[in-house]
């Protein structure tokens, strides 16, 4: 049985701050009280519109940044390159998600989403490279 126990850990960090994030969109929905859509117009509404980004930004990245981390660590990447592709990925992410809540556009959230960026960069370029 093939173990890739950085993506497992990766998937299980990343994991709880999904349902964190998903948690926090809720209790926006709730204090709103807009319960269908993103309450566009609605001035309550403000930071329901932050989590519902926070949760979606978080969403639209992840899960490739994941599947290429698996996917390199069965390949034979290195124990050690996988973990810093690991780490960066679990920094990026938690760094946006603190910084999209602060008003502006903020070190913490444009950092955290260039670093994803360039997580899933590397870890495309590195995937390819194991092809060769």
């Amino acid at each position: 049985m093939t173990r890739i126990p950085v993506t497992l850990f990766t998937s299980g960090v990343l994991g709880i701050l999904c349902v964190v994030l998903s948690v926090l969109v809720s209790v926006a929905r709730t204090r709103s009280k807009v319960l269908i859509g993103d309450g566009t117009g609605n001035p309550d509404a403000a930071s329901l519109l932050t989590a519902i980004r926070a949760q979606g930004n978080f969403i639209e990245y992840v899960p490739i940044a994941l599947i290429l981390l698996g996917g390199i660590e069965v390949s034979g990447a290195s124990r050690f390159t996988c973990e810093i592709f690991a780490l960066l990925l679990i920094v990026s992410r938690v760094s946006h998600a603190i910084g999209i809540r602060q008003p502006g556009p903020g070190l913490l959230r444009a950092g955290g989403a260039v670093l994803t960026w360039l997580v899933i960069l590397g870890l495309s370029v590195e995937a390819l490279l194991l092809l060769l």
